[in-house]
């Protein structure tokens, strides 16, 4: 399983040098929207990073599905998080406690 990143090319340039080979750029809502479909037809991705501003942008129906979706497993990043520790984030995109 990969992960795939998408989100402007300032959010996505820390996971190109971290070495993460699918990133999608995305400027415009549109454009998100465009890659959200795309990464989900994919199945070798495993987990799909978002940018919590663009997941905000994203209509409800298709953030509805993100947001119950297993496969990929889609995190959320950025200043909407609060003040979410990474536990709590974790938990929120998994499921599970795994500190427990």
């Amino acid at each position: 399983m990969e992960i795939a990143v998408i989100g402007n090319s300032e959010f996505i340039l820390g996971f190109r040098l971290a070495g993460i080979t699918k990133t999608y750029a995305a400027e415009s809502d549109e454009k998100v929207v465009e890659q959200v479909h795309k990464v989900l037809d994919d199945n070798t991705v495993g987990i799909l990073v978002l940018n919590s501003g663009d997941m905000a942008k994203i209509p409800p129906r298709l953030r509805t599905t993100l947001e119950n979706s297993v496969h990929p497993t889609v995190i959320t990043l950025g200043e909407q998080e609060g003040g979410l520790s990474m536990r709590e984030r974790i938990k929120r995109s998994v499921g599970v406690d795994l500190w427990k």
